[in-house]
């Protein structure tokens, strides 16, 4: 049992930075190390991560939204189109091979946050209200496509696609896509949780209550330092606790 609490704790330590911090999957950082250090079946971790991700991603939300770095408007156009769009992924990805695409997410992680030390998003919001609101729900509903079709199709990615296309493709300022990627977050990883339980059954109940208990309170803090920070430090820590879990998650697939 201590054995399971260091290890739940551990993980949701990091879920919980990369979920406040950057709307990244708590699915990430939780399944691999639920996987390697419990020997929990990979289909009980992911649904463990996912109900661990539910809280986070929703508390968070409300802390970027309470700070007005939240687009609900476009997040729940973008959350609509990745959802179809994964269930068409998932229906593709049964009828191909399956390939050795699982370390995707992993290097995305990786990659990402170098890119947010090396070139930080200094977008203002007043030059991302620049944007039509027609194109802007044109480009949602666009980068939501390829989200959903990645994440079903590969099975991981999803936070990390979202806020790169929100920041990249959409323009955003950084507070407010990953404000609006964790709310989008919330209702996908509900959806994913719920999915699980019921095909799969209840998993181990303890590991998933420690798991969503530390997931919760980390990203909370990590919500809360950063709708605080300024824009130069918010991605610093964004890029810096990016690469940590990048290389982590890397390490420990790498042990299994």
């Amino acid at each position: 049992m201590l054995v399971k609490f260091i290890v739940c704790i551990i993980a949701g330590i990091g879920a919980g930075l990369g979920t406040g911090f950057a709307g990244m999957s708590a699915a990430a950082v939780i399944s691999p190390m639920l996987i390697t250090f419990l020997n929990i079946p990979a289909y009980d971790a992911v649904g463990i991560a996912l109900a661990s991700d539910v809280l986070a991603s929703a508390a968070s939300a409300y802390t970027y939204g309470k700070n007005k770095n939240l687009d609900i408007k476009n997040g729940l156009v973008m959350m609509v189109t990745v959802l179809i769009f994964t269930l068409i992924g998932s229906f593709l990805a049964s009828l191909v091979p399956n390939t050795a695409m699982g370390s995707f997410s992993m290097f995305m992680t990786l990659l990402l946050g170098i890119k947010f030390i090396v070139k930080p998003v200094m977008t203002t919001k007043e030059r991302m209200q620049e944007t039509e609101p027609q194109k802007r729900t044109l480009q949602s509903v666009a980068c939501g496509a390829i989200i959903g079709s990645i994440c079903g199709f590969i099975g991981a990615g999803g936070g990390m696609m979202m806020l790169l296309m929100l920041t990249s493709v959409l323009g955003y300022e950084l507070k407010t896509a990953v404000g609006t990627s964790v709310f989008v977050m919330a209702f996908t990883a509900l959806t994913g949780a719920v999915s699980h339980f019921a095909i799969g059954g209840m998993p181990d109940v303890w590991c998933m209550l420690f798991c969503i208990l530390s997931t919760l309170l980390w990203a909370r803090i990590a919500a809360k330092f950063a709708n605080q920070a300024s824009p130069k430090t918010v991605n610093r820590a964004t890029g810096i606790v990016l690469v940590v879990l990048g290389v982590a998650i890397i390490g420990v697939n790498l042990m299994t």
